[in-house]
């Protein structure tokens, strides 16, 4: 699902000649890199738990802590709805969102290990100001560094998976991403679970705890190697054949490397990068790997779990420990789920996780909408047992949404442009997935206190539309080596349409 164009068949169909081994040096370099999505994860599990502290709540939010006091015991949709609670949590991903255009530059120009190190700084600086906060404004200044932090991460890591990695076992190595990203929830989760009980304090070592996987970060980037794509596009042929030799294990990579050389070529020719991903020819990538599938990651409703995962339990009437423990058991969901795909992507394919996944998660949110309209009423105490019940099913749609949107809403993308669009293409990727990031995190309470149950059936809709879309209109990339990804829109029922008459290198005929 990469391309720009196609060129003569002959010099392309090279992936049988590639030779590879799984050395210790790729598998130290893929393990370092993968650790930039703790940071995106970190964040994600941390936020929901803090803003259900009351410590937290009587320091910044005093109306939304005295509203929650009043109702401890009783459900109310309306409890936490509350527009400067949720700009704490949305402001980092409207600040990634601007980040990524710097960070599609200094990828490009200095190479995915730049965008790493710079994003390990600004989450460590954030980290520190969030964790000396004494006004909103200060916490505020420290989400922004963080979603620059995470900007530059997101931007970097996935490209730096999937060009480092052997086409046979691309998916699997990418999906590291997923799973530092799912650990990050699930170590936040537990952080917050224990912090709760750290009176007047544990909120500040929650947040100041950030630091540690920006340190770890910066510290592993320093000693990354760079791509072998990335040395390419840079013009360093002679390092960029010793790093692929090195991280392939075997000195036979003539093929491969005439592959990266023809598309650097391609890519230099390109000098408006943002602005070749509107041509015709590449309106495949544009729709579905810019545009669709990161609006879509968002758009199943995943991401409201995982932010307010404790604040959504207890709107459901759960005590604030029970709460951060509910939310504890579905990070763990995540953790399992990434698993399974890491193990399992290269097998079975792309397509057959979307559909299966997006079926079960279509299902627990029809579930969890009848339960809720049923059984949820306003100034009651929601019974034990439906609330259990409750846990369960998101137990299950969050295992459904860990071995399909949630790491393929980042696979996919970063197989499917051409090396002359790739950082612009990714950059648009992180900027459309950190634009409805943001807007689900600033709307999904108020939405709740307006909508209800319905805000459940709307995810339940949306999730059928992007299934369906899956289905129609994307193409199995499994084991295609990544510089000839693009060569499967030619064969596609719709997108050949748009390709068919361009060749990689010319112009974009009508």
């Amino acid at each position: 699902m990469a391309g720009g164009g196609f060129t003569d068949d002959g010099n392309l169909k090279r992936a049988h000649l590639y030779e590879y081994n799984i050395t210790s040096y790729f598998i130290f370099a893929c393990l370092v890199a993968a650790m930039g999505g703790s940071l995106f994860g970190y964040d994600l599990g941390v936020s929901g738990g803090v803003t259900s502290m009351d410590d937290f709540l009587k320091e910044f939010f005093p109306k939304i802590y005295r509203r929650k006091q009043d109702s401890l015991t009783e459900t109310d949709y309306c409890k936490y709805d509350n527009q400067l609670l949720t700009l704490f949590t949305s402001s980092l991903y409207f600040a990634g969102l601007i980040s990524t255009f710097g960070a599609s530059y200094v990828t490009r120009i200095y190479g995915r290990k730049g965008s790493i190190l710079v994003g390990g700084i600004s989450f460590f600086f954030g980290g520190v100001i969030n964790a000396a906060s004494v006004n909103l404004l200060m916490l505020i200044i420290g989400r922004i560094l963080l979603g620059a932090g995470i900007g530059f991460g997101n931007q970097a890591v996935p490209l730096y998976l999937s060009e480092i990695s052997p086409a046979k076992h691309r998916g699997a190595i990418n999906q590291l991403f997923q799973l530092t990203t799912c650990l990050g929830i699930l170590i936040a989760n537990a952080i917050n679970y224990a912090t709760e009980q750290l009176h007047p304090w544990g909120w500040r070592l929650s947040l100041g705890l950030a630091t540690f996987p920006a340190t770890l970060m910066f510290l592993g980037g320093l000693i990354l190697p760079e791509t072998p794509n990335s040395l390419v596009e840079q013009g360093k042929l002679e390092e960029a054949k010793k790093v692929l030799i090195k991280v392939r294990g075997t000195p036979n990579i003539d093929a491969e490397f005439a592959d990266l050389v023809e598309a650097s070529d391609a890519a230099r020719a390109i000098k408006h990068p943002f602005r070749n991903l509107l041509l015709k020819k590449n309106r495949p990538q544009l729709v579905i790997g810019a545009l669709a599938i990161p609006a879509f990651q968002q758009l199943t409703g995943m991401n409201s779990i995982l932010f307010y995962a404790p604040v959504f339990f207890q709107t459901l009437g759960f005590g604030s420990s029970a709460a951060l423990f509910s939310s504890l058991i579905t990070s763990g969901a995540l953790v399992i789920a990434a698993s399974i795909s890491m193990g399992l992507v290269d097998k079975f394919g792309r397509r057959a996780f979307f559909l299966e996944a997006g079926t079960e998660m279509f299902i627990c949110m029809i579930a969890v909408a009848i339960t809720l309209a049923l059984k949820f009423g306003e100034g009651e105490p929601l019974p034990v047992g439906v609330g259990w019940f409750l846990v369960c099913v998101l137990f299950l749609f969050v295992l459904a949404y860990g071995r399909s949107w949630g790491p393929l809403g980042w696979l996919v993308p970063s197989e499917i442009f051409p090396l002359e669009t790739r950082s612009a293409g990714q950059s648009m990727v992180v900027c459309t997935n950190l634009l409805f990031t943001a807007l689900i995190a600033q709307c999904f309470l108020v939405s709740l206190c307006h909508l209800k149950y319905g805000i459940f059936l709307l995810f339940a809709g949306l999730i059928f539309v992007m299934t369906a879309f899956i289905y129609f209109l994307l193409p199995e990339t499994k084991q295609v080596p990544i510089e000839e990804v693009y060569l499967l829109w030619k064969d596609h029922w719709f997108w050949k349409r748009y390709v068919e008459d361009h060749d990689r290198y010319g112009s974009d005929r009508p």
